[in-house]
């Protein structure tokens, strides 16, 4: 599992007081910076190979200001040119979200997907989801 700290800002807070609906896609996006960073591990847009195909988040608890959030995410299926991710996010012990998203590993330039090399399947098996 990759595991990371998210510090809330106020300006990601709602006026019913929590954190909006809308940030938790950008916190997740923040969870796979250690996973694009192995396709593309000189961070080139050029270069640029997790294209995303899918996303759906499951609101199961409020998150609010004030507090750190950590952001879980887990390899849930290696295909040959895609990856399934399983997400959380937590605050304080709590649940507050989960959700999987979909990407392909695709060539820019040639406009194809490619399938995913040996030595980045290899790394994503150390993070596979056990249920």
């Amino acid at each position: 599992m990759y595991r990371t700290t998210i510090e809330p800002r106020v300006s990601e807070t709602d006026g019913v007081g929590h954190i909006n609906n809308t940030v938790l896609p950008v916190w997740l996006e923040a969870g796979r910076n250690p996973i694009f960073k192995l396709f593309t591990p000189d961070d080139n847009f050029a270069h640029w190979k997790m294209i995303i195909l899918n996303m759906n988040i499951e609101y199961t608890s409020q998150i609010f200001f004030g507090e750190g959030v950590e952001v879980r995410t887990w390899v849930k299926k290696i295909g040959n040119t895609s990856l399934q991710l399983y997400e959380e996010v937590w605050q304080n012990d709590t649940l507050c979200s989960k959700g999987h998203t979909t990407y392909v590993n695709y060539n820019l330039e040639k406009q194809e997907s490619e399938r995913i090399p040996d030595g980045i399947r290899e790394e994503l098996e150390k993070h596979v989801y056990e249920e």
